[in-house]
């Protein structure tokens, strides 16, 4: 059977989403920093919170990332770089675009992630010059 494009995931993977991201929300544990963040921005895609909260850091979590503020409008997901400091330890560079009242926008990010206890978590994030 072909897979339609609504059962694609929202990372942008090849799989669908229950091969992709949804087993990850649904509590395995991404095994690499990649997948995690992949993961996160499908989570901010189908507003799954409690799955970003789950997922940061306690060092660095806030209460909970507030939704409300987020786009509704998620246009893609490209990773540019994944750099492995360690076993436990990784950098993802990665561009998110979004929509804001009709306008394009986009998120460059640079992801800080650490694993700890077989998971790994994201710890924060720097927005590199331009």
């Amino acid at each position: 059977m072909k897979e339609s494009s609504a059962d694609r995931c929202p990372c942008g993977g090849a799989a669908g989403y229950r091969e992709c991201c949804g087993r990850y929300h649904d509590g395995e544990a991404a095994p690499t920093a990649v997948a995690l963040m992949r993961s996160r921005y499908a989570a901010y895609v189908l507003g799954l919170r409690r799955y970003l909260v789950e997922t940061w850091h306690p060092s660095t979590r806030p209460d909970g990332p507030d939704l409300e503020d987020s786009p509704s409008t998620w246009l893609g997901l490209s990773v540019k770089r994944n750099e492995c400091a360690d076993d436990d330890h990784a950098t993802v560079e990665f561009v998110a675009r979004y929509k804001v009242n009709g306008r394009a926008c986009r998120l460059h990010e640079i992801s800080r992630f650490v694993r700890e206890g077989g998971r790994w978590f994201y710890v924060e994030g720097r927005f590199p010059e331009s």
